[in-house]
């Protein structure tokens, strides 16, 4: 037998390398497998879409991603090309000349991966024979009328064939990893294993099925994991059989990874094994040149808003833009899961809270999670018209001021305030005026819901009673629909509208990972996200004190319904006391917690997971040392020296507290200090530290 070689990880010019000479990344081929490979869905797309670079950057050109043929997608992301593979080309040819339609090019992302996609239409005849192999295989049926399901056979029975060819090609060299992401992919997995197909697989699930489901239909889901009877409860949701697809690829992968330690719990006890790696999701983290250039686009993104605003509340605009904080919440139309349940409730006794205390600080909460509409609403529309027919107005009457007022300096004179505007300049802001008034309140949607009356997340605020009264002091816009710059209402993508307001709430129930409040700790933004999130317990884990950071964790877990509001409550009303100088402080540090979240440090459990399945399923070729994932010791951020900004500490007894009391927590922040204290509690990407002479580095031993 030939000796093992050692996997192991090291770094040259911050890229991964292998620490085996003998085994170039030229030895591997790495194919990832998913339906959301240029074909947007959910978040996993922005999983593959943001990890693509630094995958490109270690694997070059033996990185392929596989997915379906969607020919919308396709015309506009993806570039044709020939596979560099002559092995690749002549796996495609043979399944070409029988009849299936196969794509390959690159997809036009950062990082410029190859992308191989399989028409699902185009061998759409075989699928009663592939139903019937699988049938054979695993005793999984599926039903004529899941489309979902049977699209996932025939996209799993393509791939797997296409290994199969592939690697009938290669003797020895070289070695194939498949990493297979989320049910409707793991026939492919399946069918490999079932094949004997020297292929090494992975399998990631980013949410289980069945936990999704009871999560949605309002089940203390995480105090009642170990009771549930999970095949009665996949049966009577009609998922038995995409539970057992889900199920049989998690127990036929070498290795089976999830996103975060609450999905890991989740899945040892819905899918019955452990996960062997834990992989955060990160992002692209692209810093400005400039280190204060995110707060120059809040200020920009947000008077963007403060415009809408304008017109959304016009006639009812008797609060100051200047003391108006904007809050939102974002994602899928789950209402329980996302937590929007938690959140209205929530607002409901902020809006108490701030009225009660008297304060001058209004709150305009943003819901932006599509929904069934018809258009938007026509009081909306009116309003955006009514703002822009006032700021003509004003504009016109502004130049002719300006105009009159020019000539009389020129003159030498000072002009007469009370002749400067005729009669006809007032009869004009009189029309304005009057065209103002409203004999309605401002809308709570800006489009118009169909079946709103069963709608939830309307039906609790009819029923807490937030209608934008002039007495409230939270304000609430739902927004249905996406977010896009050709809006004729709010013309913004949803990054620039992230960008422009001051807080995003995710008080999550289900939340695998959370890439929402993700988004928003790189943009500089603030949020809440809870611990029942991937997200909240990986913050938990790498900053000492979040809250100080920009990043409150609402405890969902161990805390009743009620107590959770209370705590979200505190969160929320805290955040409203701060002063302008406090949330600038805190954006600031919020900003320097994307660091964690880059794809430079959290692609190392990925390529663990690699190393890890070549060595169970080539242990001749392949040897792990030893098979512990990578630590992170060190990498955590320490609770800040000053005051942080945050409600558990600078909330006051009172809401009327001493500007005095600003000036001392000023006094005691130093940016540049804490900065750079940061900076080393964050080293370099893949630095592995010096070892004394004659110490091994050991898998499972880096240092970030």
């Amino acid at each position: 037998m030939p000796l093992a070689r050692s996997l192991s990880m090291t770094s040259l010019n911050g890229l991964p390398q292998w620490e085996d000479e003998d085994l170039p990344v030229q030895d591997l081929l790495l194919f990832e497998v998913s339906w959301e490979v240029t074909n947007k869905v959910g978040g996993i797309y922005t999983v593959i879409q943001t990890k693509a670079k630094i995958t490109a950057d270690e694997w070059g050109e033996n990185y392929f991603l596989v997915g379906p043929y969607f020919e919308h997608n396709v015309k506009t992301q993806v570039e044709a090309c020939e596979p560099p593979n002559p092995a690749v080309k002549k796996a495609m040819d043979t399944m070409k000349s029988q009849g299936c339609q196969v794509f390959f090019g690159r997809w036009l992302i950062e990082g410029s991966p190859y992308v191989l996609l399989f028409d699902i239409g185009s061998a759409a005849w075989n699928l009663d024979k592939w139903k019937g192999e699988f049938w054979d295989v695993s005793n999984i049926g599926i039903p004529f009328h899941d489309r979902e399901a049977n699209d996932a056979v025939i996209f799993g029975s393509l791939t797997a064939w296409f290994l199969k060819e592939l690697s009938s090609q290669f003797d020895d060299k070289p070695n194939i990893i498949a990493h297979f992401h989320e049910w409707q992919a793991g026939v492919g997995l399946i069918l490999s294993r079932s094949q004997k197909l020297p292929v090494a697989t992975i399998f990631t699930t980013h949410a289980t099925l069945l936990g999704r489901y009871l999560c949605a239909a309002s089940i203390d889901f995480y105090n009642n994991l170990d009771q549930f009877d999970i095949d009665k409860e996949a049966g009577e949701r009609q998922i038995y059989h995409r539970y057992c697809m889900e199920r049989a690829s998690v127990h036929c992968a070498h290795v089976f990874t999830t996103v975060s330690q609450i999905t890991a719990i989740e899945a040892e006890h819905m899918l019955k094994r452990n996960p062997d790696v834990v992989t955060p999701n990160g992002l692209n983290i692209k810093k400005f040149s400039a280190m204060h250039e995110f707060q120059n686009l809040h200020s920009m993104y947000k008077a963007r808003i403060q415009e809408f605003i304008r017109g959304h509340f016009y006639g009812h605009l008797d609060f100051s833009l200047e003391k108006t904080l904007f809050f939102f919440i974002a994602g899928r139309y789950e209402f329980s899961n996302k937590g929007a349940d938690m959140f209205l409730e929530a607002l409901s006794r902020l809006n108490f809270l701030l009225r009660v205390h008297k304060t001058d600080i209004t709150v305009v909460v943003f819901f932006i999670m599509p929904a069934k509409t018809n258009n938007f609403n026509v009081e909306t529309l009116k309003g955006q018209a009514v703002r822009k027919q006032l700021w003509d107005t004003a504009q016109s009457v502004k130049e002719k001021f300006g105009k009159k007022l020019y000539n009389a300096l020129l003159k030498g004179e000072i002009p007469d305030l009370n002749k400067i505007l005729d009669r006809d300049d007032i009869t004009i802001m009189k029309r304005a005026i009057f065209s103002t008034q409203r004999h309605c309140l401002p809308p709570v949607t800006t489009h118009n819901m169909i079946d709103d009356g069963n709608d939830p997340i309307l039906n609790t605020i009819r029923r807490i009673g937030l209608f934008n009264n002039r007495t409230d002091r939270v304000k609430v816009i739902v927004h249905p629909e996406f977010l896009s710059s050709t809006s004729p209402l709010l013309p913004l993508d949803y990054e620039e509208f992230v960008r422009g307001c001051h807080l995003g709430v995710f008080p999550s129930y289900y939340e695998p990972w959370g890439y929402t409040p993700a988004e928003c700790t790189v943009m500089g933004i603030p949020s809440v996200t809870t611990n029942l999130s991937g997200f909240g317990c990986f913050m938990q884990e790498h900053v000492a004190d979040p809250a100080a950071y920009g990043i409150y964790i609402v405890d969902r877990r161990f805390r009743s319904p009620d107590e959770s509001c209370n705590q979200l409550t505190q969160f929320l009303y805290g955040f409203c006391q701060q002063s302008r100088r406090q949330r600038i402080i805190q954006r600031n540090r919020t900003e320097r917690l994307s660091d964690l979240l880059d794809w430079r440090y959290l692609g190392r459990y990925y390529m663990h997971a690699r190393h890890l399945a070549l060595s169970r399923t080539f242990p001749d070729k392949f040897e792990m040392e030893p098979s512990a994932p990578p630590k992170t010791e060190g990498f955590r951020y320490p609770r800040p020296s000053s005051v942080p900004p945050s409600p558990s500490v600078s909330q006051h007894s009172s809401p009327h507290h001493s500007e005095a009391e600003d000036e001392d927590e000023d006094e005691r922040y130093d940016e540049d200090e804490e900065a750079e204290r940061d900076r080393q509690n964050i080293k370099s990407p893949y630095s592995l530290g010096v070892l004394p002479q004659g110490k091994k580095k050991q898998h499972g031993e880096y240092r970030n």
